[in-house]
């Protein structure tokens, strides 16, 4: 497989963004993978690298670019008070979807122009912060995203601007809703009622709620990682675009 890191030009700067594509066969087609709240890790890598391993061109951005380069945080960034913590939480509580709507538009933009990416309809995926992104991406879009998954994404149901459950019937894509049972960011209620305006959206997707798990369970490196439930999401994952991008 071919990867780099390199900077994409957006309107609001230089977004840094993990790139890995197949070395055969292209080209292939797009992914667009959303980060979680912790940011860039090799962690993340790994996971892109799993998804190009069968076929896809995948982006990983550091959606956090507009704080500066020194947006990439140290182990202890997981545990509650610590500084690494503190200094992520500075940047991810001033996050909100509108700029990552940007920040997608400017790389399906990018997309275009590179040879080893498949031209046409683009997928996205996101977790833990987001998981919503990546379901706005699919209303905002709904002409280039045909395929969209949130993984124990957070409050999906909120008063922000787009929120996803303002929008599901926006998105002509199939979207995808893994839910953990257990997770204080996204609790059973709000899981249920959001179930319940995903059906009444008219959506081919589907919401799934993963039975006796964490937050965070598809995290090789997290205390919350689940074999099972995380291999079922890559089954799920994997096969949603498979159906819509080939």
């Amino acid at each position: 497989m071919q990867e780099e890191i390199r900077d994409i030009q957006t309107r609001a700067g230089a977004m840094e963004t993990f790139i890995v594509h197949p070395d055969r066969g292209g080209p292939h087609p797009v992914v667009i993978m959303q980060m979680d709240a912790p940011g860039i890790r090799e962690e993340l890598y790994d996971m892109a690298r799993r998804l190009c391993s069968v076929g896809y061109y995948v982006l990983l951005p550091n959606l956090y670019y507009r704080a500066g380069k020194d947006t990439k945080y140290g182990p202890d960034v997981l545990e509650k008070g610590s500084a690494e913590q503190q200094r992520m939480r500075a940047v991810r509580t001033k996050m909100t979807i509108p700029p990552v709507m940007e920040d997608i538009a400017d790389m399906l933009a990018f997309v275009a122009t590179q040879p080893a990416a498949k031209p046409g309809p683009v997928g996205t995926h996101g977790y833990c912060m987001s998981g919503p992104y990546a379901l706005a991406a699919a209303a905002r879009y709904p002409d280039r995203i045909v395929a969209a998954a949130s993984f124990y994404g957070t409050w999906l149901v909120s008063d922000a601007e787009e929120s996803p459950h303002l929008n599901l019937g926006k998105a002509k894509g199939e979207l995808y809703i893994g839910c953990a049972e257990h997770d204080e960011l996204a609790p059973l209620p709000m899981v249920e009622e959001l179930k319940g305006l995903f059906q009444k959206s008219g959506n081919r997707g589907e919401l799934e709620l993963y039975p006796a798990v964490h937050h965070g369970f598809a995290f090789p490196q997290r205390w919350c990682y689940d074999k099972p439930a995380a291999e079922r999401h890559w089954e799920r994952l994997i096969a949603l675009y498979r159906r819509n991008l080939g």
